[in-house]
């Protein structure tokens, strides 16, 4: 077999799932130079909320970001998270903003582009494999992971064959919530590579207590690549410790030749950090508490913690087993989708009005209604009849990609920013995040008063 290969998580979903995607940029620099000299495969750097949080919390351009982490990684690759049409916001976009959100993430610094939809409907990924291609990236494309009655090794090995005949250059299985079980991660890899010659990276998160099992057997299996975090930024719902399995398998026929005492230094060099966030109340306990009720709802861990907070914030903390019993249901009544943002997030709010209101979809959210209207793409199972009636009435769902109904909008949102935006860059950073990039970008190069902010953790994705 080949050398199994690490992407090192920490400046993405290690510091986004356990404190609330907030490590700063000046915190990330002065320890790129070491980190590029490790020997990872990549480093994930980008994507997600890392965007978003720059803007809205900590008053950072995340252009800038990524072109100064890409200044100082030079034998590294550099990779995001893309979530299809929908980017890096909650709502699928224009084909022209998808495209130029690709050109320039890849203009500015990215090598390898991660691509998922939250309901594997590889309709809406379409647009932006193709423009990863079209601009020089490795277009990494994911299987969400999930389990139900449709949710088989066989649906998953027909999107391996889906995911091959797209152009794809890698594959992710990725086990958002921590539930993909090692014995079923055996199986499935080895089919996988039985009709595909795609390297397979696996992301998984510690939430459940069985991700160091899971990746044991996945390298038992053949899996290429695993997704993994330095230790401070590990564990609890992040992903396992980079060092751990570098030593577990050093020596090994897939040592993937790690440095040692280069992970060493960087781990000593984010331990501080960490504690100052630990301190400061923004690394919550509860992030790293171990959750084996993962495994029977299925919810990411950061989910759990902030659906515990919303029913606290309603004096109905004594409703949480209820809503926990109340998701699974609320996912078959919709086609079991995978609970992955922003599927997570709205299977969540329906099973909370669910319990809270005293009767089942008596109070609709907008954005469910629009799932069930085919506004996200195919649900993986038919959505319940009765539940659709309840939700649409008469109202016939599309079927269709959704984002052949957006026109182009890339210029009309440029004309709506005027001369605040001082590059394209600045256009799509208002694209996504209309009312805070607004904010930004009125009050970039203004001195900056310092803000008493409440922290929330961000649901893990």
């Amino acid at each position: 077999m080949s050398k199994l290969k690490i992407t090192e998580t920490a400046l993405r979903d290690g510091h986004q799932s356990l404190i609330a995607t907030r490590l700063k940029t000046e915190e990330i620099l002065p320890i790129l130079e070491k980190m590029d000299e490790a020997g990872y495969h990549s480093l994930e750097v980008w994507g997600g909320a890392t965007f978003d949080a720059c803007i809205r919390f900590l008053n950072e351009d995340p252009w800038a970001r990524l072109r100064e982490i890409r200044k100082r990684v030079r034998n590294t690759k550099l990779q995001m998270l893309l979530r299809g049409q929908n980017l890096l916001g909650y709502r699928h976009y224009g084909d022209d903003v998808v495209e130029k959100f690709v050109e320039k993430s890849i203009e500015n610094g990215i090598d390898i582009i991660r691509i998922f939809d939250a309901l594997n409907d590889y309709r809406n990924i379409k647009t932006s494999v193709e423009a990863t291609r079209k601009y020089g990236g490795h277009a990494q494309i994911c299987i969400a992971y999930t389990t139900s009655e449709v949710h088989t090794v066989d649906y998953y090995v027909e999107k391996v064959r889906e995911i091959d005949a797209m152009g794809a250059d890698s594959i992710c299985i990725k086990d958002m919530a921590g539930i993909l079980m090692p014995n079923v991660a055996y199986e499935l890899i080895k089919r996988m590579k039985e009709v595909t010659e795609l390297p397979i990276e696996l992301h998984t998160h510690c939430t459940s207590g069985i991700a160091d099992m899971l990746y044991m057997k996945a390298v038992e299996a053949g899996v290429d690549i695993i997704d993994t975090g330095i230790s401070p930024f590990s564990g609890g719902t992040a992903q396992p410790a980079t060092e751990v399995f570098a030593e577990t398998f050093r020596g090994h026929e897939r040592d993937p030749e790690l440095d040692m005492d280069i992970l060493a230094e960087i781990a000593d060099y984010f331990k501080p950090i960490k504690e100052k966030y630990r301190a400061e109340g923004i690394l919550n306990p509860k992030v790293m508490d171990t959750e084996p009720k993962t495994l029977k709802y299925q919810v990411p861990g950061g989910m759990l913690s902030n659906l515990l907070s919303q029913l606290e914030g309603q004096g109905a903390a004594d409703k949480y087993e209820d809503v926990l019993n109340e998701i699974p249901r609320v996912r078959k009544d919709l086609g079991y989708p995978p609970l992955v943002t922003p599927l997570s997030q709205m299977v969540g709010t329906q099973s909370v009005f669910n319990v809270l209101t005293g009767g089942r979809y008596k109070v609709v959210p907008k954005e469910i209604k629009d799932y069930v209207m085919g506004m996200y793409g195919q649900s993986p199972a038919p959505v319940d009849e009765e539940i659709k009636k309840i939700i649409i009435g008469d109202e016939t769902p599309i079927t269709h990609r959704p984002a052949d109904d957006i026109e182009p909008e890339f210029d009309r949102l440029a004309a709506e920013i005027g001369d605040l935006a001082k590059s394209e860059e600045d256009v799509l950073m208002y694209a996504l995040f209309p009312e805070n990039a607004k904010k930004f970008l009125e009050n970039r190069g203004k001195p900056q008063v310092e803000e008493v902010e409440e922290y929330h953790i961000n649901l893990v994705i």
